[in-house]
């Protein structure tokens, strides 16, 4: 696995501005982290004196929104919790509102300091709240965060208790919080015939991983994301399950700030209209009508049959 440690210093990655890359990486297990964290750091204890909740039944799935406003105002915070890249914030009382963040979901919080959590920080100068906004709270000491959604495909619920229901309950375990062991991997393996990333992908299988580390574990692991899973030597599945904690724990460390990702990470070449080059080999991109894949061909040989 090539993940460094966190002391080590990457080269400088692809020129490719860190706006750009925030913007357009879709929301994994590290990125809902990073917002589970900022709430956990600075609302737990305080209590909502005021929501706003977006007429908008295609992102706010099942309750109204005046119903939706009364279930929060008056609670107090007592928790944030996720799974995958699903995220619930625990009220004194239920029913909880409940995030599935989808492509461009996101916290913002105003009245923190643009420090640890630049990902949810509001500046200044921001339209506040967005036009984007589908929950927003104000808290009794002034500080309000907003759950925006540009593109629409996240979906926020207000759940009675989240883990008994889905998504939640439909989730397989948690690349973070619940790692597999060896065995454990190896067998599940063994019983998937389909291509290996598209296993990763598989939320039912293992909940958190998105594209962008897929491609990058797959990458460090050296295997071709289209290799059955059921073909994939115990060895190999050893060096994969290392990468998927080692990448998923790093990215966590760093609040998914992307440009304290080492330069290696095939994370950097999603962007740009041509292949780039990491340690001297072409990135190419897969299927680019959809959501970008990238793998190294000299790097990543299939040992084994390919997927259905």
């Amino acid at each position: 696995c090539v993940t460094k440690p966190l002391g080590d210093k990457a080269r400088e990655p692809p020129s490719v501005s860190s706006e750009t890359q925030l913007s357009s990486k879709m929301p994994e297990l590290p990125e809902v982290e990073a917002a589970r964290r900022a709430i956990e750091d600075n609302c737990i204890g305080k209590k909502i004196v005021k929501a706003i909740i977006a007429d908008d039944p295609k992102v706010i799935d099942g309750v109204s929104p005046v119903d939706f406003k009364a279930s929060l105002e008056g609670k107090t915070i007592v928790a944030a919790n996720r799974k995958g890249k699903n995220m619930w914030i625990e009220l004194d009382s239920p029913p909880f509102p409940t995030f599935q963040f989808g492509m461009a979901g996101a916290i913002y919080i105003k009245g923190v300091a643009v420090t640890k959590y630049k990902r949810s920080a509001v500046k200044d100068d921001d339209e506040w709240p967005s036009k984007y906004s589908k929950v927003f709270l104000e808290l009794d000491d002034g500080l309000e965060l907003s759950f925006t959604d540009k593109r629409r495909f996240a979906r926020v619920r207000s759940l009675e208790d989240p883990v008994s229901v889905p998504p939640i309950s439909e989730l397989g375990p948690d690349a973070l919080l619940e790692p597999m062991t060896v065995d454990e991997f190896y067998k599940a393996l063994s019983k998937k015939k389909i291509g290996i990333k598209a296993l990763l992908l598989d939320q039912s299988f293992i909940s958190g991983i998105g594209n962008w580390i897929a491609d990058d574990v797959l990458y460090q692991a050296r295997i071709h994301p289209m290799q059955s899973a059921s073909s994939i030597s115990k060895e190999d599945c050893a060096t994969l399950l290392k990468c998927i904690n080692e990448v998923t724990e790093f990215a966590v460390e760093v609040d998914a700030d992307c440009s304290r990702f080492p330069s290696e990470w095939l994370f950097h070449y999603r962007w740009g209209k041509k292949p780039g080059k990491v340690n001297g080999e072409i990135v190419f991109h897969m299927h680019p009508h959809f959501d970008t894949e990238l793998y190294v061909t000299g790097h990543q040989k299939s040992c084994g049959s390919w997927g259905r």
